[in-house]
């Protein structure tokens, strides 16, 4: 199919929790909406993968109550038989024997995977996935997204009214290297991540009974490598098997952002979680790799969007704009909306 069709209101590229909420707000305000997706799944960093007969939680490990929008989330999925409440111990290890105990902060699980919360988000919304946008341009009737489709599957043009770009800053200043948004979205720094997700023997079980402190997760601060690490298991009650997931600094992850492979990356950090944890976690059954490129946006806009309206409407949303993770996320795609609506009701 190659038709150009353009019975769209807004097109959103991304759907992470920012562009879902942003979709969800417009469909409720009664226009019709796309959400254009390059992945075969939705929830960006909110991702769960299937591995070896369970699921981990390999980017966001669990949802906090930042502010009002994750409060509302949260009671919202508790409604739903969704979320439920994680006792698991929090440590801030400063040191190798300094271990403190977080605050008690409720924290929240999805036992089947946290990329439920965005599955959930997604519920009735119109999604074109492994849609990857190449280029915005105006066009007569509205803007015209480009696209290659090697599958054939959706148009390779579309045009719509609007467009909300809910992805990563460097990756809509792609998108958008010509337009007003330029100087705004090239200001915006991310620190990346190396993640690793490592199962070990089942036997380990009683280790982890008699950890001392007895923790389920673990931030490392002043680490030069380890940001994170969190017995994703202890979120699984059927669980046999200890699965840990690392994440690393953004000191370490820029040395290998770009390398092909991850290998080395794996087995320096499950080194390092054995020098500074435990002296068995660099001895996995299994071991696997991910990068995230944006992972954390330290340098954020400072706006709870970003707008312009020439030569057509154009709002980009997303963690990076207020920073805050999934209250910003939120916060942002929410804004983003209201935005696009009070735009339509003043030109209409």
């Amino acid at each position: 199919m190659s038709d150009r069709i353009s019975n769209f209101d807004v097109l959103v590229v991304g759907a992470g929790l920012a562009g879902l909420v942003c979709a969800k707000q417009l469909q409720q305000a009664g226009l019709k909406v796309v959400i254009l997706e390059k992945s075969r799944g939705v929830g960006g960093r909110v991702a769960t993968r299937r591995l070896y007969d369970t699921c981990v939680d390999r980017g966001l490990p669990y949802l906090e109550v930042q502010g009002k929008q994750t409060q509302q989330l949260v009671e919202q999925l508790i409604s739903c038989n969704l979320l439920q409440r994680w006792t698991g111990n929090l440590y801030e290890l400063y040191s190798q024997n300094n271990w403190q105990l977080s605050s008690s902060t409720h924290r929240y699980i999805v036992p089947e995977g946290i990329n439920a919360i965005a599955k959930f988000l997604a519920t009735n919304l119109e999604i074109w996935r492994e849609y990857l946008v190449k280029k915005i341009t105006d066009t007569d009737d509205g803007i015209c997204l480009i696209e290659s489709d090697p599958n054939n599957k959706y148009p390779n043009q579309v045009t719509a009214k609007a467009v909300v770009v809910a992805i990563p800053a460097p990756q809509a200043l792609e998108l958008l290297e010509s337009s007003q948004l330029r100087d705004s979205l090239a200001a915006v720094e991310y620190d990346p991540c190396i993640t690793v997700t490592a199962g070990y023997d089942c036997d380990r079980q009683a280790d982890l009974r008699n950890l001392d402190p007895s923790w389920q997760a673990v931030k490392c601060i002043d680490n030069p490598d380890l940001r994170m690490a969190i017995w994703d298991s202890s979120k699984r009650e059927q669980s046999q098997q200890p699965i840990l997931v690392i994440h690393s600094t953004a000191q370490f992850a820029r040395n290998y952002l770009d390398v092909d492979d991850l290998q080395s990356a794996r087995g320096l950090l499950c080194d390092k979680a054995a020098q500074f944890l435990l002296p068995w976690l660099n001895t996995p059954q299994w071991c696997q790799v991910h990068r995230w490129r944006y992972a954390f946006p330290y340098r954020p806009l400072g706006l709870p969007c970003l707008r312009s309206t020439e030569p057509f409407p154009i709002v980009c949303c997303g963690d990076w704009c207020e920073g805050n993770l999934v209250e910003g996320a939120l916060t942002s795609g929410l804004t983003a909306a209201d935005e696009i609506v009070r735009y339509r009701l003043f030109n209409s």
